[in-house]
């Protein structure tokens, strides 16, 4: 990077479902980023030798890691990041993303020569990296059926193709949606949309609500497929990953954030919605529950063990998010009776 150029861009580091991404996602931003950036890391309750990690990291490489003794809404992380950024762009990014050589380059190109508020890049999943798609744009926008209704149209493009053979063929065009997993965001954006992310958004949707807001506010969202990266999906890779995944993926945050999407956007509550409330613990199921019951089983009744798991994971994942909100509450109690003693 050239020391002499002022920062145009602050990278946004917040909590997606896990910590052990943590040192791949972070090395791969600074080995594949050539253009100057502030770093602004939000270390939102990870297990100590990723709390140490950073901490040593940001000394070296002169970042800024605000940390939070809970876990976090990837809203509330994105909204805490966005308080300190001072530079034109910020990049909202996931912990377990791992970009490319000039993907960032490419998304500032992008936004400056489109003038758009919000630009996304060709986002991978899994592993070999780089080599599946997982968004190339998509649509996200309301229309009205035949009674009336107003109804949500959510379409992600190519997802599960090969990169070889769509890249030739993809370009640079306007879009209707961009994930958080990594994506550029014009900073003044934020003064037309109300100030700040929804944090009523728990776990899903919210990048839905997010363009569809940029949008509703007459600014452009884009698709940059010459910027490309990967982000890598649970399962939770260590011990210490459970807690916060499976909160991430609890069936009250996710309720909470479709109840938010249907009354914020006056949706019909139609088969969308009640496909997403029968599939509540799909991620924990595919991730956790599964696994767990074929390795107890060597593979045998698997989904009988697996449905008998998942009867006490619901268990379980009430109370996780009943102390949750209860320790979330008490912070903030604690927050208000400091401010208050040092009026």
């Amino acid at each position: 990077m050239n020391s002499q150029l002022e920062p145009q861009v602050t990278i946004v580091v917040v909590p997606r479902e896990r910590f052990s991404c943590t040192q791949q996602s972070l090395e791969s931003i600074y080995e594949h980023t050539q253009i100057p950036f502030k770093l602004i890391y939000i270390d939102g309750n990870s297990p100590a030798k990723t709390k140490s990690y950073l901490e040593q990291q940001a000394q070296e490489k002169d970042f800024k890691i605000i940390r939070t003794e809970c876990y976090l809404y990837p809203n509330q992380a994105r909204n805490i990041g966005l308080k300190h950024v001072d530079t034109k762009y910020l990049v909202f990014f996931d912990n377990d993303v791992i970009v490319t050589p000039g993907w960032l380059t490419n998304l500032v190109d992008c936004a400056e020569k489109t003038n758009s508020a919000v630009v996304g890049p060709l986002m991978c999943q899994y592993e070999p990296l780089h080599q599946i798609v997982h968004f190339a744009g998509g649509e996200a926008h309301i229309w009205q059926d035949k009674i009336g209704r107003r109804r949500l149209r959510e379409k992600m493009y190519l997802q599960g193709k090969q990169v070889t053979d769509v890249k030739p063929q993809l370009q640079r065009t306007e879009t209707e949606l961009a994930e958080f997993h990594c994506v550029l965001v014009r900073k003044n954006i934020f003064d037309s949309i109300g100030g700040k992310l929804d944090e009523a958004f728990h776990n899903t949707k919210e990048h839905l609500d997010f363009c569809m807001s940029v949008r509703e506010a007459g600014e452009k969202v884009y698709f940059e497929p010459d910027s490309i990266a990967t982000y890598l999906p649970g399962p939770p890779l260590e011990i210490s990953d459970l807690h916060y995944y499976m909160l991430r993926w609890s069936n009250a945050w996710q309720l909470a954030s479709l109840k938010r999407m249907r009354e914020k956007w006056n949706l019909a509550e139609d088969g969308y919605f009640t496909t997403k409330y029968k599939r509540l613990c799909w991620r924990r199921y595919g991730t956790i529950i599964e696994p767990l019951a074929r390795r107890l089983t060597f593979g045998l009744a698997t989904d009988f063990v697996a449905r008998a798991i998942s009867t006490i994971d619901n268990g379980v994942n009430r109370v996780l998010t009943y102390n949750h909100l209860r320790s979330y509450n008490a912070s903030l109690r604690e927050i208000a009776k400091k401010a208050t003693s040092n009026k």
